[in-house]
């Protein structure tokens, strides 16, 4: 994965064969091993995407709340049936638990962050088509979403800082949100001084 600059978030992809075997080439998403186009499209609706009341770690109002924003909960492909795409941390201060989701709507994700005790977001960042997610996840071709969340406390950012090198560090006094496709990188989304910072990740 290219390295991420530390910036802030703004708001914001042969052979001649007879005729009938070229049509049934035509018909088929998959010629000679190689993925089409087709098959990017379908794994894209095949997505697991949890209804929020589906998760029974989260809060009932934010369950409630994450219904009303017509929200479902994206889930990589490879991972175990326990549900995913939502952590609590420390994520706007180290004063306070916040928890963060991972929010699909008509198939585009972006993250929403929640307060203790509120019942609506405080923060969304990271808009992107879950389809920018999806990849090879084994030797048969199968294609699978692997867009996940994760907790990044400051002593994990600073050794991504170590590892990656980048701009200066900001002071480290929370957590972060650890945005990753897995398998291949990660960023980081750090609440600093009235903004979202993009900081580097795992590699």
């Amino acid at each position: 994965m290219a390295r991420l600059e530390l910036q802030p978030w703004k708001h914001t992809h042969m052979s001649t064969i007879p005729l009938l075997g070229v049509l049934a080439l035509l018909m088929t998403s998959t010629v000679m091993g190689q993925v089409m186009p087709a098959d990017w499209d379908a794994a894209d609706i095949e997505t697991v995407r949890l209804a929020p009341e589906k998760i029974d770690a989260l809060p009932p109002p934010i369950q409630q709340e994450l219904t009303r924003l017509g929200c479902t909960v994206p889930q990589v492909s490879s991972a175990s049936d326990r549900p995913g795409n939502f952590i609590i941390g420390r994520f706007l201060a180290s004063s306070q638990t916040h928890i963060a989701v991972l929010c699909s709507r008509h198939r585009i994700s972006s993250i929403l962050v929640f307060a203790t005790g509120s019942t609506r977001p405080v923060a969304e960042l990271a808009e992107a088509p879950d389809k920018d997610f999806l990849q090879v996840i084994d030797g048969n071709g199968r294609i699978g979403f692997s867009r996940s969340l994760e907790v990044a406390q400051p002593h994990a950012i600073r050794s991504y800082h170590a590892n990656s090198g980048g701009p200066e560090l900001p002071s480290l006094d929370h957590d972060g949100i650890a945005d990753a496709f897995a398998e291949k990188g990660s960023r980081v989304w750090y609440w600093h001084a009235g903004q979202w910072l993009q900081l580097m990740g795992s590699d």
